[in-house]
């Protein structure tokens, strides 16, 4: 029996029908080992050893894998084909006891028949360029969240996490609104003419310059005297302009552009897109033939196609449109220098598989998405889209109006795909100037005037980001790559820094925080030219072999730099009950703790503990506690065997009325006592200095 061990569940059931009985699929369901999460888990002093541990919900996953591998003739490690695919395929090499420089490793693109059998008859040794890149960004992202995360929550509050990446992305959001906040309005009018030509259709025409300078009126007084000086003069045709302007398609999609387009022209949220097109990715239920894959690998910042695909689209192009709509060379895009050419652009597998006969088996939402991706492939394939242009300047004394006019000649791409249409925001002004209809016109043609429309207007600021254009910048300013735009801008939104305005983003108060206080301290650490300039050094591991460990300790002696040396884990005197060694203090991202100094001989932890009261069940002691919501509550350190809870503290003063033990509360500077029990109604106020004073 053959193993074939993948990454994400939902496509077990694709890829197991293209393979024989000899092959047994599983899945690990993302990664199975990392860091521990209540310790740094990385060794500065030793060339950063990283203290790797099964991750707590993959125990039972991971004992299946040894099982599973123990009985297997052959292991084919096939997860995701990106760096965190890679990295996973290292982690079980190191578990099931796999050579990493054997012939262990496959990988496909897409998930069709030919595809896997291809992978199957490549294997090849785990590529350590694209771990140690993973590695680097899992020790520098720790190394981050660990060190300055708690600055932050001691600072503003608990709970609060400083990330490499999530941290810049949440700045862009802020200094947005700061933008915004912080914009003067300018004042300034525009100047339309209505003209015709003999008995021509009415046309409109934008004042642009003065004195053959460029010129907007910026008041009502340069207005009226604009309108005095057109009075007695003649509206006349000073020059023509006409050409056969092209526009070309635009590149198939990346993860960035079609997460962007599927925001803008479908109204999708972006963790919906990203859902949709691992569905399409990973396989849907097509009728007899169960499950289909549609689309190829959705992480991808790539816009290379390769030439089977270009070939499909060749034939597909001639046999649906005809010749004229193929190019005469096939379209080429140049993909970006910081772009992992791993794999190709996002496109669908099979032309022969149309959106609309899918559509039955498919939901709206990914029939949409997958349309859109169809469409946009084979639009990328097809010939130019040509038009007639026209642009006329008209002289009146010594102003200059212009017109322009634009005639579709073919189509072309925009058949399908019309990807050149600007979204319109709203801080955009529609082109005045611009007319569905001209009539033919020659210089020193003599025009007729119908009237003027002034307007008065005022600039406005950049729009909030909504999740498409912070996706946008952040792609062309090198933040994050593919795989982190959507959990990135999520994270944003569940930690409460970010809340959605409509389809906008604005930050929170408690973001605007965060956002002030790293600016303020680690201003050097949380810009955008050291986070892109982090993510190219990644590229140079994972493409050129760039020494990872070198980057590790340039960065980890600026954090030294930044911060102040990592101080000594502090004493306490606390035994450990598990091996004799002191317990000491440690600070994790989470806050302080306390751990075995026998570490990693002895794993022992424990959280540090609040006494607040005596138990008044058991005699033991209450501790504050917290529920999963965050929300404080009070606990017998006992528990199980105890049981007693309360949402407020218990104090040793008995109830006057019926001889329960009372509880306190702050509100508003002072004490509340209460009687605990429900039934009795006994509360007493006590000034919170006097209680002091006792």
């Amino acid at each position: 029996m053959k193993l074939v061990i993948i990454e994400g569940i939902g496509k077990k059931d694709t890829i197991k029908k293209y393979l024989g009985s000899d092959y047994e699929v599983v899945a690990t369901k993302g990664h199975v080992r990392d860091l521990p999460q209540k310790s740094l888990g990385v060794n500065p002093k030793n060339n950063f050893e990283m203290q790797y541990t099964i991750m707590p919900d993959k125990q039972d996953i991971v004992k299946m894998l040894k099982e599973k591998s123990a009985k297997a003739d052959k292991i084919y490690l096939a997860t995701d084909p990106d760096r965190e695919g890679e990295a996973i395929s290292w982690h079980l090499c190191n578990i099931l006891g796999l050579n990493p420089n054997d012939n262990v490793r496959i990988q496909f693109n897409e998930i069709t028949k030919n595809a896997i059998a291809k992978g199957l008859e490549n294997p090849r040794p785990i590529d350590l360029n694209l771990v140690n890149a993973q590695q680097t960004r899992r020790v520098i992202d720790r190394l981050v969240g660990y060190r300055v995360s708690p600055k932050a929550c001691k600072n503003i509050q608990p709970n609060l996490s400083a990330g490499r990446v999530q941290s810049v992305a949440l700045r862009l959001v802020v200094d947005r609104e700061n933008e915004i906040r912080n914009f003067v309005p300018k004042e300034y009018w525009s100047v339309v003419a209505s003209l015709t030509k003999e008995n021509s259709d009415i046309f409109k025409a934008s004042l642009v310059k003065f004195k053959n300078k460029k010129f907007v009126p910026s008041n009502k007084e340069e207005v009226d005297e604009v309108l005095n000086a057109l009075k007695n003069g003649n509206y006349v045709v000073k020059n023509v302009k006409k050409s056969l302007s092209k526009v070309h398609p635009s590149a198939p999609f990346t993860t960035s552009t079609m997460q962007q387009d599927a925001l803008n022209k479908l109204g999708l949220s972006l963790k919906k897109v990203t859902s949709c097109a691992q569905q399409l990715y990973e396989g849907v239920e097509i009728g007899d033939e169960g499950k289909v894959a549609l689309i190829t690998y959705i992480r991808t910042d790539s816009v290379r196609i390769a030439p089977e695909a270009q070939k499909m689209a060749k034939e597909y192009i001639l046999s649906q449109f005809g010749e004229k709509y193929l190019p005469s060379t096939p379209n080429v895009y140049k993909v970006k220098s910081s772009a992992q050419d791993a794999h190709e652009a996002i496109r669908p597998i099979s032309l022969e598989r149309t959106p609309e006969s899918v559509k039955p088996y498919l939901s709206p939402e990914n029939y949409k998405l997958y349309k859109l991706i169809y469409n946009k492939f084979l639009a990328s394939q097809m010939s130019e889209a040509t038009f007639n242009s026209v642009v006329v300047e008209i002289n009146n004394n010594e102003y200059t109006f212009k017109c322009s006019g634009k005639t579709p000649v073919f189509d072309g791409f925009m058949k399908l795909y019309n990807s050149n249409k600007k979204e319109k925001l709203e801080n955009t002004e529609e082109d005045e100037s611009e007319n569905a209809k001209l009539p033919e016109l020659i210089e020193g043609d003599i025009l007729n005037f119908v009237d003027m429309t002034t307007t008065q207007k005022f600039t406005k600021p950049s729009p909030r980001y909504t999740e498409a254009s912070l996706v946008k910048e952040m792609e062309e300013k090198g933040i994050g790559r593919p795989a982190t735009y959507t959990p990135t801008i999520t994270l944003l939104t569940s930690r409460k820094y970010v809340e959605k305005d409509g389809k906008y983003l604005k930050p929170t108060e408690l973001g605007e925080k965060l956002i002030a206080f790293l600016i303020k301290n680690y201003e050097g650490l949380f810009n955008v030219n050291f986070t892109a300039d982090m993510e190219s050094k990644l590229d140079d591991i994972a493409n050129n072999g760039l020494d990872y460990l070198s980057v590790m300790k340039k960065f980890n002696d600026y954090l030294d730099k930044l911060l102040g040396q990592p101080t000594e884990p502090e004493h306490t005197g606390i035994i450990c009950e598990k091996c004799g060694h002191e317990m000491v203090k440690r600070v994790s991202k989470y806050g302080e703790f306390l751990a075995c100094s026998n570490y990693p001989q002895c794993k022992n932890i424990k959280n540090i503990v609040k006494v607040v009261a005596v138990c008044p069940k058991c005699k033991g002691d209450v501790i504050e506690k917290k529920s999963k919501n965050g929300k404080v509550f009070y606990g017998c350190n006992n528990y199980p065997k105890c049981d007693f809870i309360s949402w407020e503290i218990p104090i040793e003063e008995i109830c006057p009325k019926c001889g329960s033990y009372l509880t306190q509360k702050e509100v508003y500077g002072k004490l509340r006592k209460k009687c605990s029990n429900e039934n009795c109604d006994y509360v007493e106020n006590v000034k919170k200095k006097e209680s002091e004073n006792e």
